[in-house]
Formats: structure tokens, sequence, C-alpha cells
């Protein structure tokens, strides 16, 4: 088992990063080399404007090269909560952000000719627990009258032709989500940045931040730019001199498996649906399949904010045992992967994009930005690029966490906290 991540081991590095020092003007620079800054870069260079993305690893270091790879429709609180604590007109707005999302991804694969095995599959919220079917049941009148007719309520009779599991009692699906190879989509958003002019700096941490004449000068051990405009696009990674931001965002490990390639009678026994898969406990799992037949298999795990090769080993052997709860057949199946990597998770668990401190930013996706950040990165990209301004989350209010310095030393008691909940509802 290698502990490294499935996405980046299966996938070409990218080899156009700027090799020289990080230096010049520019109109706007962006800090994070993930999926929402690559967006971002790449309308902004679409549109003419001389755009530096400064990374502190190499592009899809973080998030966007270590999450289980879906790109589901939906929000990842239920509809009628989010009705309650937005308002109608804005839980519509997020809601109908996210199939835009996955419409936006589909588009850029599409113009940018990238090679991801990006696929229309649906995704099913499964209910762990009688009782969690009642309320998903409750959410799927809401959302098929209100917002997505494209869903279905499955029974736990319609799921014995979607997964070869027990441990459901019902799902909803929502026809629109769909699933990519997350590693060859990086690859191709980097290389697409390029050819428009973009420049990308790799290994080129920010260190600091000072006003520089009506913009900014950004500082890394590879040198200084200088941009009228800075994008912050580091969501659960984000440090240095950014407090504001890492004040309001709570980075949470999620932890991956990738099993050997399974064969066809496995495939048939195991994901008969080939579709995204969600399951409703708080502390619960996701998984799908590759494109090579693995099962990709996740879940919180543990409420750390630490992922290294011993929080990964230790996260993977609780994944491992969940995985032969939901799936006794593959109790013993060979895993060829295991990974982590930080969500950055707000408050209220919606994600922010606006102007704050200074700088434009957008993150706090809270577990659902795979599907997300792409979409807002170009509204962002759009919005600096003087081309009106579609944010969905433009307005919302953003306060910081109590307690919260960057350093989440009260995850443990939040774990604690939904386990708690799993076992009693």
């Amino acid at each position: 088992m290698q502990l490294k991540s499935y996405w980046h081991e299966t996938a070409p590095r990218f080899c156009g990063g700027a090799q020289g020092p990080v230096e010049g003007r520019f109109d706007v620079a962006v800090v994070g080399g993930g999926f929402t800054g690559l967006s971002a870069a790449r309308t902004l260079a679409k549109a003419g404007v001389r755009v530096a993305l400064l990374e502190a690893r190499h592009v899809g270091h973080g998030g966007s090269g270590r999450n289980g790879g879906h790109l589901n429709n939906g929000l990842a609180h239920s509809y009628l909560s989010a009705k309650q604590h937005l308002g109608e007109a804005r839980a519509k707005a997020l809601y109908r952000a996210f199939d835009d999302a996955v419409d936006t991804i589909e588009r850029i694969v599409a113009e940018e000719g990238i090679d991801c095995s990006f696929r229309r599959a649906g995704k099913l919220k499964l209910a762990s627990k009688p009782a969690h079917f009642d309320s998903i049941a409750k959410n799927f009148e809401a959302v098929h009258r209100e917002v997505d007719p494209d869903t279905a309520l499955l029974s736990k009779a319609d799921l014995r032709a979607e997964i070869g599991s027990d441990a459901f009692h019902g799902a909803m699906l929502s026809k629109k989500s769909a699933m990519m190879h997350m590693g060859r989509f990086v690859h191709g958003m980097a290389d697409a940045v390029k050819r428009k002019g973009g420049v990308i700096y790799e290994d080129a941490p920010v260190t600091a931040r000072e006003t520089d004449g009506s913009g900014w000068r950004l500082t890394t051990p590879r040198g200084s730019l200088t941009a009228e405009r800075v994008f912050l696009a580091t969501n659960a990674y984000t440090a240095g001199p950014f407090g504001h931001f890492r004040r309001r965002v709570i980075p949470v490990g999620s932890f991956v498996l990738a099993t050997r390639p399974l064969g066809a009678d496995a495939i048939a026994a195991t994901m008969p649906g080939n579709r995204t898969c969600v399951t409703s406990l708080n502390v619960g799992n996701y998984f799908r399949l590759s494109p090579d037949d693995r099962l990709i298999f996740g879940g919180r795990a543990r409420f750390s904010a630490v992922s290294d090769a011993t929080s990964d080993e230790k996260s993977g052997r609780i994944l491992r045992d969940s995985l032969a709860r939901i799936f006794p057949r593959l109790a013993e199946v060979e895993i060829d992967y295991c990974w982590g990597g930080l969500v950055g998770m707000t408050k209220d668990r919606f994600p922010r994009a606006g102007e704050a401190d200074g700088l434009y930013y957008a993150m706090g996706y809270s577990g659902h930005g795979a599907q997300l950040s792409t979409h807002i990165g170009e509204i962002m990209g759009e919005a600096m690029a003087g081309k009106g301004n579609r944010n969905p989350m433009e307005g919302m209010s953003w306060e910081a966490v109590p307690g919260h310095f960057g350093k989440p030393w009260f995850l443990p008691l939040v774990g604690l906290y939904y386990r708690v909940l799993d076992r009693i509802r």
C-alpha cells in the first residue's frame, strides 16, 4: 500500500511552471494552485489580464488532488435547512450554483480537450438508518418540487440495482452529478493557464504581503512580485500572512483508500450502478469506482487537522473497517493507495467568496469543493477582469470562528459530538 494520492500518482506532472525567480508586475496575482486558483487564472488569462499564480508546492497538491473524486450537485446541507438559514432565494441560488458548477467543468473539459474521464454518473445519498430515509424523503419532496426535478427517491428494494450492500434503507438520486479523474483535470487546467499566457510559479509559498502603491507586493522564498489585485484561493491550506481567513476556515482531515482494480464480477456485485455515493451519517463515508475500476472509498475517519503518513495510515485502518462493514465481500481486498487531505470548513458549512481584507477570495467549500471551486474560480476571475459579478455568495456575512486562530484544537470534541449524534439519531 502506498501512502500517496491515487490522483497524483496516476496523472502526468505539470512541467510548465516558471523556472526563474518570482518577479515582475501583474494585474492579478492568484495565490493557490488548486481548482479555484487555476480556474480564476485561466479566466483572467483568456480575458487578456496579466496574471501570475503562486503555488506553495505543486499544482493540485492540496485538496484538489486529495479528494474522493466526486462532482456532486446539491448542497452539503439539506435544502430545507439551507432555506431556513439563508432564506428561499439564497438557498435556491446556491443550490443552482452547484448544478451550474458541474456544467462549467463539463464545458471546460470540452473546450480544453482535457482527458480526465469526466462522466455524468448521478449521486446516491444513502440512508444509513430508517429514520434517515424519512429525512431524505422529506428533503427530496422539497428539492424535486422547488429546485431540481432531475432527482428521484429510491427505496431499499430499488437499491439492489445500484449497490451491492444491505447497509442502507433507501436513497435520493441526484441525476446531474458527475465524476472525473482529479489529477488529470488539474494537469489540463494548468496547461490551459500557460497556453493562454498566465505564469505559474510552483514551490512559491507567500511569506509576506505589503501594500505597493495601488496594489500589493507578495514575497516568496523565490523572490517577489507586485500585483494590482490579489485573489486568495487556498481554502484549508491557507498559511502565511492571511490571518483574517485562517480564523474563518477550519482545516479538517478527510481520508481515502483506493483498492486494487476490481474484476468485472466484483464490480457487478459491488457497484452495479456505477454512481458516486455518500452516506447519511455525520461521520460517514463516500465512494465511487475509478476510471481503472478501483473502489475509491473515503470518509472523515478521524477528526484531525493533520494529513501526513502517520495520520493517513491510522485513518486508513479505520476506513478499512468501514469498507468491510458496507461491502463484506471486499473485507480482504488489497489496498493500493491510502491518502489524506484537508477540507476547509466554515462554521455554518456554507462556502464564501467575495472581497475582504483588501483581497478577493473564494474558499470554505466544506467538503463540497471539487465541483464548486472551478465554477466559483471562473466567476471571481470574471469579476476581477471587469466582466460582471455572478457570485451567488455576494453579501453573505462571514464571522470568525470563536476561539479559532489557525490551529483547530477543538476538533476532537467536535468529532465526539458527531459520533454521539450518529449513535442516537
